[in-house]
């Protein structure tokens, strides 16, 4: 790799991130599905399976009033070959109607992207939502919401808040995705590792993160 590939791609793949915040909270769903490769996958809370299904999931929430909104901070990227990991903070927000209150769900967490440069293009394999915390607040001050503790002490701690909310609303969540410690996480960076590595492609690598 020259030495303009070594700060050009970890540009480009940091461009793609942005662009991936941008164009999925304005609904730019064109431009959307140009940050994946063929084949790729998303995996958050409330979907997990392939990115054009996400992309219409999105669009079929989008035409319901759901909006979900993202808020980026620190990004690292390492970069092998034509194959990248990139961990971003995040911060996802969700407002909705919970319990008969209007309340927003603030969740502290972060985006592990498997990436590849295919023909010359960068673009995702996977994205993979890490959960650290969250937190729910009515939107009314005066408000007063009484959650149903059965239901929150259902979900994991690093997102149960936005579990609680997204199920009111009809979604089914995922329980076991990886958070700040725990199994998951450590398949996740095995997973990472391997990738960058030149090891598996997308189907044994969804194996190694069910394991």
């Amino acid at each position: 790799m020259t030495n303009t590939q070594e700060w050009q791609d970890p540009q480009t793949i940091y461009q793609l991130i942005q662009n991936w915040v941008i164009w999925r909270d304005g609904g730019d769903w064109e431009r959307f599905k140009t940050l994946w490769h063929e084949g790729a996958r998303m995996h958050a809370t409330w979907f997990q399976g392939p990115a054009l299904d996400f992309i219409k999931a999105n669009q079929e929430g989008w035409r319901k009033g759901v909006r979900i909104y993202h808020s980026l901070g620190g990004t690292s990227i390492d970069v092998q070959g034509d194959r990248a990991i990139a961990q971003t903070k995040a911060a996802v927000t969700q407002r909705a109607e919970v319990d008969g209150v209007e309340c927003d769900v603030t969740c502290t967490c972060r985006f592990y992207d498997f990436l590849e440069k295919q023909s010359g293009r960068w673009g995702i394999i996977l994205r993979q939502g890490v959960y650290d915390k969250d937190r729910i607040d009515p939107v009314e001050p005066d408000a007063i919401l009484h959650l149903d503790r059965q239901l929150l002490d259902a979900f994991p701690k690093g997102y149960r808040h936005l579990a609680y909310l997204q199920t009111r609303i009809g979604y089914t969540v995922k329980k076991d995705m990886p958070q700040s410690e725990g199994p998951e996480l450590e398949a996740l960076y095995k997973s990472g590792s391997l990738w960058l590595q030149g090891g598996p492609g997308l189907p044994d690598l969804l194996y190694l993160l069910d394991c």
